[in-house]
């Protein structure tokens, strides 16, 4: 090659090279800024389930104070613009923004996406399989002019020289590092933070075993000595003295579980609209019993009262709660006042039920602490610390709030606020019990796995008047329904052995033969959620003659209705 010809090719060589390191840088740049966002995207989506696992107990309790201190904390990393946690029906819990827009006021589960280079993630708060709610994070990305700017740096400096090259891949390296080193800082911590949940839950089964096992143990003591002494006996009012005892224990340990189950939050709720007044005046009774003779109960309860919507069968037990936490405040005795008044405020109409007795009061240090699950100031075996947990529960999924006034040495009031409901009480309905020859002849297919409590629903049914035959599984009630579906009504455990569950096998009932009516029995809470979301029927584990023929007339009504 001739000197001219070189000298002419070289410059074009030379734009050739240059325009082919720009390209490639361009390139480079643009695929570095692709890796920069996913790998945005994905620390944000790792920090919004940090955030999802840590609030999850406060979501569980409606603890929005709490909630709102672990998204205030997000505050010292400039990146997040906006965050907000809902509940699990989407209502805002707690909220912050630092500019543009604040976070929505319904939460819902979307893929990551960007809206006006902001990065928005959501994530999904659960314990264990059940919902509690979600998160929201905006998170800021890199804007245009400062993109503009470095890939005009990184022309000019390809146009200057090729130690760019050099410079690049030592740049890449370290993100490649700092990336490496992020994911390992990620791996450990989440390792850290599943190790203390498993530590925590670890501690509080701990906390509960003591207590749980001894009232257990107790109450499996009254059932047994009952029996055995019932066996040793003909005297007709000593029986039935042993059988209220055995009862009373049976109600005790439904009860005890009751509590462990709203505890988990695992009970359903179901709201009715009940009138405060009527309840208590029906649980005077329960209460006198439940304290003894040296304890009196004044009832106040103020006219014209408004209706709330509520749990019932909740309300119910978290008010014996308080009662029996005020009893255990006064162990030689004392009084007890009840009221129920109407209350308007600054948080719209309520009604204040409060709880006040002349015990020794609780100590300062010691009122933030009396709802936490497990906290009992009581001996090993006297008090689970779950009642106070299930009165707060209780009284947070109903929409209200729960306040405390005490003095030590000057007793305690306990009062739930309850918020108004403008919806009509519904009319009273009157149940009574029906004798045994008051009962149409009717044939019942029973579907339960296990031999002894079909043996005693059987008996159960034979005494309300029915006649019954059993079927091991739902299998066994298909195969059986197949050549004789001569029934009146088919009842069903829920959790059986074989290809169809309880909940299947009435919904191939009303596929298949629609006009018999189905009713199901379980004593799991999960069980139960799947069944009411199916409007279906179910008969709660366990539950006494009475509730199983008010069950069946109910359920046969609604049919033929």
């Amino acid at each position: 090659m001739k000197p001219n010809q070189l000298s002419a090719i070289t410059p074009r060589a030379a734009i050739f090279i240059a325009s082919a390191l720009l390209g490639a840088a361009i390139l480079l740049a643009f695929q570095n800024d692709r890796l920069l966002k996913a790998e945005k995207i994905r620390q944000t989506s790792v920090q919004a389930e940090i955030l999802a696992a840590s609030i999850a107990a406060p979501l569980a309790f409606d603890d929005a104070i709490a909630v709102q201190e672990y998204l205030a904390a997000l505050r010292k990393n400039p990146d997040i613009q906006a965050a907000g946690a809902y509940d699990d029906e989407g209502r805002l819990m707690g909220q912050f923004s630092l500019s543009g827009a604040p976070p929505p006021k319904t939460g819902r589960l979307i893929p990551p996406r960007i809206v006006d280079r902001d990065l928005i993630v959501t994530a999904k708060v659960a314990q264990g399989d059940t919902s509690l709610g979600s998160v929201y994070l905006r998170s800021s990305l890199e804007r245009w002019p400062r993109r503009g700017l470095r890939y005009l740096g990184i022309a000019l400096l390809v146009l200057m020289a090729s130690l760019l090259i050099a410079v690049l891949g030592s740049s890449y390296a370290s993100l490649r590092e700092a990336h490496d080193k992020l994911r390992a800082e990620i791996r450990n911590r989440e390792k850290a933070e599943e190790a203390l949940r498993q530590s925590q839950k670890m501690e509080a089964m701990g906390q509960l075993t003591g207590g749980v096992a001894h009232d257990f143990n107790n109450l499996l003591m009254v059932a047994q000595s009952g029996l055995d002494l019932m066996d040793r006996t003909s005297d007709p009012v000593k029986i039935e003295k042993l059988k209220a005892g055995i009862r009373h224990a049976i109600d005790r340990g439904a009860k005890l579980t009751q509590q462990l189950l709203t505890f988990a939050r695992k009970s359903p709720l179901h709201p009715e609209v009940v009138d405060i007044g009527r309840r208590l005046r029906s649980m005077d009774t329960l209460l006198e019993r439940s304290l003894g003779e040296n304890f009196s109960v004044d009832y106040r309860i103020a006219p014209q009262l408004w209706p709330v919507e509520v749990d019932p069968s909740q309300l119910e037990v978290a008010l014996l709660n308080i009662v029996l936490n005020a009893r255990d405040a006064m162990p030689g005795g004392g009084r007890i006042v009840i009221s129920v008044e109407n209350e308007t405020g600054r948080d719209g109409d309520r009604v204040r039920v409060s709880v006040a007795d002349t015990g020794s009061g609780i100590a300062p240090e010691l009122l933030s602490s009396i709802f936490d699950p497990f906290f009992t100031t009581k001996g090993v075996g006297k008090g689970t610390g779950l009642g106070l947990s299930q009165v707060y529960g209780f009284t947070r999924s109903s929409g209200g709030e729960v306040q405390v006034e005490s003095e030590p040495g000057s007793g305690a009031t306990i009062s739930l606020l309850l918020p108004r409901t403008l919806k009509a009480l519904p009319e009273s309905e009157l149940v009574t019990r029906r004798d045994v020859a008051g009962h149409r002849n009717g044939r019942i297919l029973l579907v339960e796995d296990d031999d002894q409590v079909a043996a005693m629903i059987r008996e159960m049914l034979a005494a309300l008047g029915y006649d019954s035959e059993r079927a091991i599984s739902g299998d066994a009630a298909v195969d059986l329904l197949n050549t004789d579906e001569n029934f009146d009504l088919v009842i069903s455990d829920m959790v059986m052995p074989g290809r169809r569950s309880g909940l299947d096998l009435v919904q191939e009932i009303g596929e298949r033969w629609p006009a018999l009516p189905t009713m199901l029995m379980t004593g799991y809470s999960d069980a139960a959620i799947a069944a009411a979301r199916e409007n279906i029927s179910v008969l709660r584990k366990p539950y006494t003659i009475e509730r199983l023929s008010t069950e069946i007339q109910a359920t046969l009504s609604l049919r033929e209705g």
